[in-house]
């Protein structure tokens, strides 16, 4: 059994996908990048008028990153500190892991879930980030 779970406050999803599925005690999170809720402009991104990639800023599209985990984790009824494994997708390894890991130190100062970062070639809307997260849920008696 589980069930679909879907956050007011994050950015709609780009397909037919929910925000995340409970299944048991654990949360899985669909990709969730820096977009926001009903805005068109994504954080930290100039496109051209062809919507390629002009620049982009990857301090501000990971902060951007973490606060709608947040939204999805809140919606779901868990929170940052339940996080146990991320997964990073970055399209520019090289040029934004230092960024990227320096920010992660910061969010991710107490609780330290499981990681691996891969670059990719491209993701699905013009973004340098995106998560893939896996969260455990409070146990309801617990709560």
């Amino acid at each position: 059994m589980s069930d679909s779970i879907s956050s007011d406050k994050a950015p709609e999803p780009v397909g037919p996908y929910p925000h995340a599925r409970r299944v048991g005690n654990l949360l899985f999170l669909s990709g969730v990048g820096p977009r926001q809720r009903g805005v068109k402009e994504i954080p930290g991104v100039t496109l051209d008028d062809k919507g390629n990639i002009v620049a982009y800023d990857i301090e501000r599209q990971c902060h951007a990153v973490f606060q709608n985990v947040r939204h999805v984790l809140e919606a779901s009824g868990s929170r940052w500190e339940n996080l146990i494994d991320v997964t990073v997708f970055l399209t520019n390894m090289k040029g934004d892991f230092a960024t990227f890991n320096k920010i992660y130190a910061e969010y991710f100062k107490e609780n330290q879930p499981c990681r691996t970062t891969v670059e990719v070639n491209a993701l699905p809307t013009p973004i340098a980030i995106e998560l893939k997260c896996i969260a455990v849920l409070p146990h309801p008696t617990l709560s």
